[in-house]
């Protein structure tokens, strides 16, 4: 009996296990048809999805993204789950079951958030915006796994960030959007995050604790969105720039700054108030994972739509403007 169960449940967990395929469609001008052409973008088409973060781990990527549940005459956003996918070549996208829901957090209410995985030791680290219970504003939470799919559990047993924490603005949603890296000079962690104001502080070897007071870092027309990363031993801290939403980044050769604005990377992203990246490096080639609000018909800066095109960097390690594209990436 324990030996069919077992089949069963491997049955339902590949069940719900589901690669997503490019669509194929074929253009026509002047009344002939052209080669089949192969649209990527948006990556994930049954589901409304934003705020992507990526993960690359071994030989794959690993995408984690907010799920928009808003209905279609629901102005602002719905969202009570993270959702997971991954692909070993960039075109072809596996969901994974939901790994996480802001009811995983007790002292959390509602807004499963903008959010971003580091894999540490072993362990896989999920930094979460969530709206918190008993502490008015948006706080940052911290989710643990053993696997880069999930599942995950609450680290902590309560907030790594409250809006009380920090005070430089008087808004209650100040304290979202966190982006992590591992310097790999020392091993050291930070945490960046922050709207209207980029906060950024050290985290302990746990990667459940601040090691060191909060600091601020002073960026042109900064809104939200912050991403960190490093590529040929430059830092890299992109963002959400003005409103609607344009992305924008600065350079610098120490994580700790300072930091040089280098100016607009991303344009407006489609039908979408909001614009949030992800850029990393897969198999020798860069990545600007972001979302837009494309998908027809209903698709909107509530109900958006995860996309990716190729980044590419100058011979000065600046990055060079970033072409959207309905193609994505084809291969």
């Amino acid at each position: 009996m324990k030996k069919t169960l077992s089949i069963l449940s491997l049955l339902v967990l590949i069940a719900s296990c589901k690669t997503i395929k490019p669509d194929e469609v074929t253009a026509y001008a002047n009344g002939n048809a052209n080669p089949t052409l192969t649209m990527n973008n948006p990556i994930i088409k049954d589901k409304y999805t934003g705020d992507p973060a990526a993960l690359v781990y071994k030989d794959k990527v690993y995408l984690y993204a907010g799920h928009d549940e808003a209905p279609n005459d629901f102005n602002f956003y719905k969202m009570n789950e993270w959702l997971v996918y991954s692909s070993s070549d960039m075109v072809h996208w596996q969901e994974h079951p939901v790994p996480l829901k802001v009811t995983d957090f007790t002292w959390a209410k509602s807004d499963a958030w903008a959010a971003q995985v580091i894999e540490r030791n072993g362990k896989f680290y999920w930094y979460v915006t969530v709206s918190h219970g008993t502490i008015n504003g948006k706080a940052i939470g911290v989710g643990v796994s053993d696997s880069p799919t999930g599942p995950f559990k609450d680290a902590l047993g309560k907030a790594l960030i409250t809006n009380d924490m920090t005070t430089q603005t008087k808004i209650d949603w100040d304290d979202i959007d966190p982006t992590v890296i591992i310097d790999d000079d020392d091993g050291q962690a930070y945490l960046f995050w922050g709207n209207t104001v980029c906060h950024y502080a050290k985290l302990k070897a746990n990667m459940i604790e601040l090691d060191g007071p909060i600091q601020t870092i002073s960026l042109p027309n900064y809104t939200e969105a912050p991403w960190i990363h490093k590529h040929n031993n430059w830092y890299y801290l992109s963002y959400a720039y003005q409103f609607p939403e344009k992305i924008a980044y600065a350079m610098s050769k120490s994580i700790k700054g300072p930091w040089e604005y280098k100016g607009i990377l991303n344009e407006l992203a489609g039908n979408s108030n909001t614009n949030h990246q992800a850029i990393i490096d897969f198999k020798g080639d860069s990545y600007f994972i972001y979302h837009n609000g494309g998908t027809q018909p209903n698709g909107s800066s509530f109900r958006r739509s995860v996309c990716v095109d190729r980044l590419y960097y100058n011979e000065d390690g600046t990055m060079k403007r970033v072409i959207m594209t309905s193609e994505g990436i084809t291969q």
